[in-house]
This record gives structure tokens, C-alpha cells and sequence, in this order.
């Protein structure tokens, strides 16, 4: 019988973590602290996803996720204090102006061939200038911080006195950023993506237009990444300059490349993982010495990068088959018993 592929089988697990994810407000009901974390945990999951588009597909090492962030969460921030307009309809405008923004940009760079770390530098660059463009933008708060009104009803103004509705929407952000990385993946604009990540100039010379493929890449993922920003601002409850963070953006392609670059399941992963160890590890350690918990998180990115340099999504997926394995499951997937009708 022809062995059953990896990504019909994997649903079952991910259908199995994300209802465990489901419960998990259950378990943690009363420590606001541990719903912060887990909340964080999806925040960072979501954006590393949607970075995988144009990062793990495209092969193009974007680090301004922090610029649309910011752009989503000041944007709708801004229409909630100004005009009394909710977050659900805000974050989708964030969204938008972070989409035109992201072309403004990425029209110029991608139509000039600029890739690689000069492409990485400039995205870096752009989330700095935005940060003291808005500090020095008083009339959206400048440097001081703008709090976000709570409102009379909380599901209207997105303001909440605990984190568990947060942690819902973020929840379900993450499984259709994820079902979305699935179709592009599969579709004709996913391996034209991935065909550029490998060899652009080749990939050319077969007639695709990759300044087209690419742009399209960079509006999804700037689309996602403001949506994200203005929920960002609603669970923080105001709003800062402070949100266009170059480590945000450095740390969101970290989880995009440990996960393992161009896997759907891959930014996820990291993020279970790699998130979850940094949060400990600050917990545990920040009181202790000031940045030991950072010098402890880099060996074990650097231990990531010298055995697992394809990121460590193969390596679960190899402890998923062995489990399989273990509960009477073959390579073609079928039960043990089944092979001897």
C-alpha cells in the first residue's frame, strides 16, 4: 500500500494540540500570570507564522515585523480613542496600512534586486525610523504613553479584566494563519516562493515574475503582522513607540528559522518550544544576574544551529513517527493489525 503523507497525518496531532491548547485556560483559570505567558506564546507562534510566507518560503530574511506591528497597533489604538471605533474594526484597517506601507516599500527593494542581508538590513532600519518618526509624532502620543479607554463593553473594546478572551483569539488567529500557510504552500504562488528561496536568477529564467510573487509574499504577511499589532495594543492597554521593536522583529525570525525555514508547522514549533524556555528562563534567572537568562538562551540557539541546522520541526516530526510507531501505527499508516487482512 503507498505510504500515507506526512501532512494528511499530521492534522490528527495538531487537531489533538490545538484542543489541549483549548483547555488550557481551564487549567490555569485563577494565574493571570500563566495566561500572559500562553498568550504570548500564540502572539509570537502567529507572527513567526505568517513571517514563514515571506521568510521560510521566499527565502527573504524580512525583519519588519516590529514596523508592522506597530503600524496595526497605533492605527487601531488611534480609532478607539479618537473615534470610539472597535478594535475588530481597527485591527483590520491596521492591517491594511501596514499591506500599503509594506509595498511602498517592498515595490522599490524587490524591483532593484535587494535581498539577503542587504534586504535584512533595510527592513531593520525601516522599523527604527518609524519608532522616532512616532516619538516625535505628538499628536498620537509621542513619547508618553496613551492608554486605551476599557469602554462599557468589553467584547466592543476589546478591553479585558483577564487574558483568557485573548487568548481564544489569538487561538483561532493561529489555526487560520497556519491553514493559510498550508494552502499557499500548496499552491502555484507557494512553489514559485519556494523555487525563489532556492535560486532567484534560475527561477527567472522560467518566466516567473518574482518581484510579483515576492510582493504578494510581503502583503500577506504584512497584512497578518498589523492585524496582530492591534490586538497587541488592546491586551497591553496602551500605546508606545516602544511596540516598533527591532528585537521583536529579530526575535520572530529566530522562531521562523529554528522552526525550520519554509515549514508549516515549523514557526510553531519554535515557538512551544524556544518562547516558552526564554519566559522560564527569565523567571528563573533574571533575578539572579542581569542577562544571564539571554546568555543561556543564546547557547541553546547556538546547540540548535550546530546539530539541528534544518531547524528542529524534523526532529519532532521523527518523535511523531516513533510514537506512531509505538501505538501500533506502520510508515504507510495503518494499523499493525490491518497488515495481515
Amino acid at each position: 500500500m503507498k505510504a500515507q503523507p506526512f501532512y494528511k497525518r499530521l492534522p490528527i496531532a495538531l487537531l489533538l494540540v490545538i484542543l489541549a491548547a483549548a483547555l488550557v485556560p481551564l487549567a490555569f483559570r485563577s494565574n493571570q500570570y500563566a495566561m500572559v505567558l500562553v498568550t504570548t506564546v500564540l502572539l509570537f507562534a502567529v507572527l513567526a507564522s505568517a513571517w514563514n510566507i515571506i521568510g521560510g518560503m521566499a527565502g527573504q530574511l524580512d525583519l519588519a515585523v516590529g514596523a508592522y506591528v506597530g503600524l496595526g497597533a497605533f492605527t487601531a489604538g488611534t480609532l478607539l480613542i479618537r473615534w470610539n471605533i472597535t478594535p475588530w474594526l481597527g485591527m483590520i484597517v491596521g492591517g491594511f496600512v501596514a499591506t500599503g506601507f509594506a509595498v511602498l516599500i517592498g515595490f522599490p527593494l524587490f524591483g532593484f534586486k535587494i535581498k539577503e542581508v542587504w534586504y535584512a538590513l533595510t527592513s531593520s532600519a525601516l522599523v527604527e525610523v518609524l519608532r522616532v518618526i512616532f516619538l516625535m509624532w505628538n499628536e498620537v502620543g509621542g513619547p508618553t504613553e496613551v492608554y486605551l479607554p476599557a469602554g462599557t463593553n468589553p467584547w466592543y473594546s476589546l478591553r479585558f479584566n483577564t487574558y483568557t478572551p485573548y487568548f481564544y483569539i489569538m487561538l483561532v488567529l493561529l489555526i487560520l494563519v497556519i491553514y493559510l500557510n498550508h494552502r499557499i504552500r500548496n499552491s502555484r504562488l507557494g512553489y514559485s516562493l519556494l523555487a525563489l528561496g532556492e535560486d532567484e536568477d534560475a527561477v527567472e529564467v522560467l518566466g516567473v515574475n518574482s518581484q510579483a510573487a515576492k510582493l504578494k509574499a510581503l502583503m500577506i504577511y504584512a497584512f497578518i503582522s498589523g492585524v496582530v499589532g492591534g490586538l497587541y495594543a488592546c491586551i497591553y492597554g496602551f500605546l508606545h513607540p516602544s511596540f516598533f521593536s527591532t528585537a521583536m522583529s529579530t526575535e520572530i525570525a529566530i522562531l521562523g528559522i529554528v522552526g525550520g525555514m519554509g515549514i508549516t508547522y515549523g514557526p510553531l514549533i519554535a515557538a512551544i518550544f524556544l518562547v516558552s524556555f526564554r519566559e522560564f528562563l527569565r523567571a528563573s534567572l533574571g533575578g539572579q544576574l542581569e542577562g544571564l537568562y539571554l546568555v543561556v538562551y543564546a547557547v541553546l540557539l547556538i546547540l540548535i544551529a550546530m546539530f539541528q541546522p534544518r531547524g528542529i520541526a524534523p526532529l519532532v516530526y521523527r518523535g511523531y513517527q516513533k510514537v506512531l510507531a509505538l501505538i501500533g501505527w506502520r510508515r504507510h499508516g495503518q494499523p499493525a493489525d490491518a497488515q495481515s487482512h
